[in-house]
């Protein structure tokens, strides 16, 4: 039987492109994380929301 290893949402927001695609990884307040799976298209839209509340 296999060890299960606990899933901790500890770390960073981080990005990576794996193939086509942009995996983001952000951790939640009550542990795990929540990953999401961008094309570039989307990133740059995501990046003009973000842009837009923040200023």
């Amino acid at each position: 039987m296999a060890a299960m290893k606990p899933r901790t949402g500890d770390g960073p927001m981080e990005v990576t492109k794996e193939g086509r695609s942009l995996i983001m990884r952000v951790p939640l307040e009550g542990g795990g994380r929540l990953v999401v799976e961008l094309n570039a298209e989307e990133a740059a839209e995501l990046k003009e929301c973000l842009v837009g509340v923040t200023d």
